[in-house]
């Protein structure tokens, strides 16, 4: 059924845990409850959340590498009637009124302050079984899920799709890019489910001649240089994006531009803009209409191209910079590693471009400017630059341009930069 690390988990066995760790919580007294579960036994995890949704109970995964005192502050903020920790231990919480069973999440935050949404089993239901006849190529392949179960990506489309597709979920808890190349050597025609960050460190890492059979990207848009890279050394390159309120909204099985989404599941109605005038992506889920915050348009066969986030994109003097644009000019140059570019208030253009980069060795200011303008309009070309050690990524590879800019105004971007590279 689910193999973790070394060890294999047939359905009896995973039955009996569930059983257990159903009596453990004493699930079948709170009927309609919520639980936030933070365990770092990822079978006992899955095990407990598959009691929950057997038994129409709620469920706020968290990640297990979070604090008590922070898993507790999430469950209270989410509503949540029980934390459930380690062995079992569980914390009673006032909670709100009991509910029909639902998935908790909470948002990246990435433009803002995290926000929780609650989708039912239904709905969720609902999106595994059109991902799974829509995305048809990954039938005959094994998926290897190298990122966090806690998360929709990992957890809907790395464990319930295979599932629901008769697969056995490889779930690997490491993020040790060389134990994943060795893993991935050992398994058939594997599909690996994991960042675009470690996508791309392990593409670097492979020798000469060696690929990847297949790798699903999800959750940031590649630079163009990562994309390169990682497109070089993959067989089959996937692409899916979506939000978490309406869970997975395209995929594409052939990825071949980094912006290039694929088409939509056909249980969704997408209405976005064209090339010439991108407008927001707006998923229509049921009855439900979603705004994602998403810049993009249609391509003329249905190809759903994303563009930027809305509240990342800058206003020049009124002409709007997307960062990615100068994201891709600046990794083009040698001995850029990683950047990062963002807005910062200027008392003339209302705007202005600012970056951070990391790099291989030093590079001057005045050559990275030059290297701009030889190739970005004068609006683009960063007014501002930062070298640092590392640019500070969440775990599934997403920047928070709105964070960075904020460390950067406070003066504590570097030293920020330097403990995360540590």
């Amino acid at each position: 059924m689910i193999r973790i690390d070394d060890k294999h988990y047939d359905r009896a066995l995973m039955q009996d845990m569930s059983e257990r760790a159903a009596i453990a919580t004493a699930l079948a007294d709170h009927a309609g409850r919520c639980y936030a579960v933070c365990l770092s036994d990822i079978a006992e995890f899955l095990a407990l959340l598959f009691a929950i949704r057997e038994a129409g109970a709620g469920i706020l995964p968290i990640h297990p590498s979070t604090p008590r005192a922070a898993a507790r502050r999430m469950a209270v903020d989410a509503g949540c009637h029980r934390l459930i920790l380690d062995g079992y231990a569980t914390e009673i919480l006032e909670g709100g009124a009991a509910g029909p069973g639902r998935l908790l999440q909470t948002t990246s935050g990435t433009t803002g302050q995290p926000k929780r949404i609650a989708r039912s089993w239904a709905e969720i239901d609902r999106e595994i079984e059109n991902y799974v006849a829509f995305f048809r190529e990954p039938e005959d392949m094994t998926p290897v899920v190298a990122c966090p179960v806690t998360h929709s990506y990992g957890l809907i489309c790395g464990v319930l799709v295979a599932l629901r597709r008769g697969q056995v979920p490889h779930i690997l808890n490491t993020g040790n890019p060389k134990f994943l190349i060795a893993r991935l050597r050992e398994t058939r025609q594997p599909l690996l489910y994991s960042s675009p960050a470690m996508l791309h460190t392990i593409a670097r890492l492979l020798p000469a001649g060696e690929t990847i059979f297949a790798a699903m990207t999800s959750g940031t848009l590649l630079p163009e240089s990562w994309f390169a890279a990682i497109r070089g050394r993959t067989g089959h390159l996937f692409q899916q994006y979506g939000c978490s309120e309406s869970g997975c909204i395209a995929i594409n099985p052939d990825l071949a531009a980094a912006d290039e989404m694929g088409h939509p599941l056909p249980h969704l109605g997408v209405d976005t803009g064209t090339a010439d005038a991108p407008r927001e992506i707006v998923v229509r889920v049921g009855e439900r209409e979603i705004h994602t915050a998403d810049l993009g348009y249609s391509k003329a066969d249905g190809t759903l191209v994303f563009v930027a986030r809305l509240d990342d994109t800058i206003n020049v003097s009124g002409l709007n910079v997307y960062p990615r644009e100068v994201e891709d000019v600046v990794m083009a140059m040698p001995g850029v590693t990683d950047a990062v570019a963002f807005r910062k208030l200027d008392p003339f253009a209302g705007e202005r471009v600012a970056l951070a980069f990391s790099a291989e060795h030093a590079i001057a200011p005045a050559s990275l400017r030059e290297w701009c303008a030889q190739n970005l309009a004068a609006h683009q070309v960063p007014m501002e630059t930062m070298r640092v050690a590392h640019v500070p990524r969440q775990a599934n590879g997403k920047i928070s341009r709105r964070a960075i800019a904020t460390l950067y105004a406070e003066g504590r971007l570097a030293r920020v930069a330097a403990e995360a590279m540590a």
